[in-house]
């Protein structure tokens, strides 16, 4: 049998998605539910900072098929999440932010929980809201923890007494300041939740990133027993981060649905989501660097105030898995503060942490090879570290500089004219810039079910969801290869709260976790299969040795006879065997070890902008990336991954931004019409590629994640190449034609 590994094969899912039979969180209203299923819908405030004085819910109560209005002043119980928001909706009257949850409608149909809910009003007393990062300033610093370790005492060589003083005694410096405005997920899929219960069970269909986490925490904030909560979540369009915490939508429709005694489904309108599901926060970043007149780094100085909502949400810590790996550099100070604000709870959104931090550093590595009059590429390759800076750690594989090679070649890197504003084409003016991307590589040991069954197919079962990342693809290809069968006599099972608790679909972790654990699976269950075959009666192979007998392509082999699995299941009358994995195989490395390797993911960006010289507008016209990511299992979805983050960081260099308005803090784009993503229209051909090396010091599968990878460093890329076209370097995202008229 040829291995699916690492080919171009059809996603498994793809029949399902295209022709409308995946079914996603909105999609399930079951037959049994007929004539039950009540629909709900949030009241928001609408105010920023304060408390709600009284509220009128005499309309709404009355309005045709409504069946109950909860308000804080007529709650449900919910408690406090232990992640993510910092409060429970309706339990006081407290307003953290505009847009909070103050009230909850219930109907018969959609519609009139709509239109009922549009008849609640609210009088509020009201305090002025910090929605700017100098009104909640000085902040408190992040780190010094397990999670996010950067707030370390500074790096200095010795005889160097502060960073300071490295960087004037560098020949040459630069100091650059950039800042980006909160961005939004806005992933396909609405955010959906039907919740039914059978006596104390509850079953909840919502669309998450983790059915197992997300399981846990809506028993703690309903107040029931984990083992009664089900989450199935089989299909995700999309999460981008958004889907990670049990936000207060799921709660709701939990109590509510037990408070009716009948399934209620709650769907959040778009304006809603982007308020209630998390953002990207707002980010201040100023990078100074110092080097030698030859490019070497002397000096890396990194600091950064990000939004933390007194509402909750993510630490934000730009620099903490970027600037402290990916140069090498004797001196290094990271400087981290999350700024108190009164605007709703921020969270990780695709690269969270990484993204915006390449983007402030790789802006200043551009400013400093354009001082230093040094090709951007040369000057990072002569900066590549071997090892972690401060430390002798070196990586399970780190291949930048072959991606820079390999995507200079690629992308025609030795034509580009280093003289901003030199390359014209007719109207446009043609520039080209270069990023790094980092991301950390991340695995964890859990369990993972396989079956093999009497009709010769294969079973492979984990809570891992697929968020659209192609992880039903990923799981059939391995245990394809690891077991020998066709891929065709694969089935995965994914995103169920009551399958084995796999690892969440978050930090591109789900293909080098759940790879080597599958790999596991199947050397256990062919061992199983194995053992059955000398213990049965019926079998040809009965009362031989174990160790005289081998498994090749789903046949048990020896002393001169062959019989498939689903033969010798059959002979033992069973109709199925079956194992689950509780981790701990995988191999050596890891990446995680405190004293071990390092694991990252690295790529290379090579960008073509054109910006039309009498209008500013700017458009990219081609994009060349090339990453190190181990063993790649799914050509096609790693591909389409790869592209999709490269688009994701065109969108967040030209288009996606969602500023509070100052004296509201209200977000000024509160919906797709508003809120601007790129389409077809903004994207050129991206050429993809990688470097074709399995990295088994990470695991035995050798694969690393690569989902978020590709998004980091490409908004620098873009920023890179408008400043070669124009000369105009804009450090404020997204880079908008204003900026560039001059």
């Amino acid at each position: 049998m040829t291995t699916p590994l690492g080919s171009d094969v059809a996603r498994v899912d793809g029949r399902l998605k295209v022709t409308g039979a995946a079914r996603y969180s909105a999609d399930h209203s079951e037959d049994h539910w007929a004539g039950r299923l009540a629909y709900a819908h949030v009241v928001l405030s609408t105010v920023a900072r304060g408390s709600v004085r009284s509220m009128n819910v005499d309309a709404a109560r009355g309005a045709p098929g409504v069946l109950a209005v909860y308000t804080p002043f007529e709650p449900l119980r919910i408690y406090s999440a232990s992640r993510g928001e910092t409060y429970a909706p309706l339990q006081d009257r407290d307003v953290r932010f505009r847009g909070q949850v103050i009230g909850l409608v219930v109907a018969e149909t959609i519609e009139q929980a709509r239109e009922a809910a549009a008849l609640v009003s609210a009088e509020y007393d009201t305090v002025p809201a910090r929605t700017t990062i100098a009104a909640g300033m000085p902040g408190e610093p992040v780190g010094g923890d397990a999670e996010f370790p950067a707030a370390a005492a500074p790096l200095l060589a010795p005889g160097v007494a502060s960073i300071e003083d490295a960087l004037r005694a560098s020949a040459v410096t630069v100091d650059t300041t950039v800042t980006q405005q909160p961005q939004s997920h806005v992933a396909m899929e609405p955010h959906s939740t039907t919740a039914v219960w059978q006596n104390d069970h509850l079953t909840v269909y919502s669309g998450c990133q983790g059915p197992a986490n997300y399981a846990n925490t809506l028993a703690e904030r309903v107040g029931v027993s984990r083992e009664n909560v089900r989450v199935i979540s089989p299909f995700v369009g999309g999460g981008f981060g958004s889907r990670v915490p049990t936000w207060g939508d799921g709660p709701l429709a939990a109590v509510a649905a037990r408070a009716l005694g009948r399934p209620v489904k709650l769907t959040l309108a778009r304006e809603q989501a982007i308020v209630l599901t998390g953002h990207r926060p707002l980010i201040e970043q100023r990078v100074r660097l110092g080097a030698s007149r030859d490019g070497v780094l002397n000096a890396v100085s990194h600091e950064c105030h990000s939004e933390m909502p007194v509402a909750g949400g993510w630490n934000e810590a730009p620099a903490g898995e970027t600037t402290t790996v990916l140069y090498r550099t004797p001196n290094l100070a990271i400087e981290e503060r999350l700024v108190p604000m009164d605007t709703p709870a921020t969270w990780a959104m695709r690269a969270p942490n990484e993204a915006p931090g390449m983007f402030a550093l790789e802006t200043a590595m551009d400013e400093l090879a354009v001082a230093l009059g040094m090709d951007p590429v040369e000057l990072r390759l002569r900066n590549d570290a071997t090892t972690v800076p401060g430390t002798d750690r070196g990586w399970t594989s780190r291949r930048l500089a072959e991606c820079y090679r390999v995507g200079a070649e690629r992308f025609g890197w030795a034509d580009r004219n280093p003289v901003p504003g030199s390359r014209i084409d007719g109207e446009w003016l043609v520039g080209h810039g270069t990023a790094t991307a980092i991301y950390p590589a991340n695995r964890s040991d859990v369990p993972v079910r396989m079956t093999l069954r009497d009709d010769g197919t294969a079973v492979v079962s984990t809570s891992t969801p697929d968020i659209g990342t192609g992880t039903y693809t990923m799981a059939s290809i391995v245990a394809s290869d690891a077991l020998g069968i066709p891929l065709d006599r694969v089935v995965a099972e994914l995103g169920d709260s009551a399958l084995p608790a796999g690892t969440a679909a978050v930090g591109s972790r789900a293909a080098g976790t759940l790879a080597p654990m599958i790999q596991d699976a199947a050397r256990t269950l062919i061992g199983e299969i194995t053992a059955l075959a000398v213990r049965t009666e019926r079998s040809p192979f009965h009362g031989l040795d174990p160790a005289s007998l081998t498994y090749r392509e789903g046949r048990v082999e020896g002393n001169g006879r062959s019989a498939t699995f689903a033969e010798i299941i059959d002979m033992a009358d069973l109709p199925h065997i079956e194992v689950t994995t509780e981790g701990g195989a995988g191999g050596p490395g890891g990446g995680g070890a405190p004293e071990g390797p390092v694991a990252h993911g690295f790529g290379a960006h090579f960008c073509e902008v054109r910006v039309n010289r009498f209008t500013g507008e700017p458009r990219v016209s081609r994009f060349t990336t090339v990453v190190d990511v181990g063993q790649v299992i799914s050509a096609r979805t790693a591909r389409s991954q790869l592209v999709g983050g490269v688009v994701f960081g065109i969108g967040g260099a030209l288009l996606e931004t969602n500023p509070f308005e100052a004296d509201t803090g209200r977000f000024a784009c509160g919906n797709l019409a508003d809120y601007l993503v790129a389409v077809n229209a903004d994207i050129p051909s991206i050429d993809v590629s990688w470097i074709d090396y399995a990295d088994t010091a990470f695991s035995s599968a050798g694969a690393r994640g690569l989902g978020e990878l590709a998004t980091v460093g490409s908004s620098a890329a873009v920023g890179n190449a408008v400043f070669n076209a124009t000369g105009i370097r804009v450090r404020d995202l997204p880079i908008t034609l204003d900026k560039l008229i001059t």
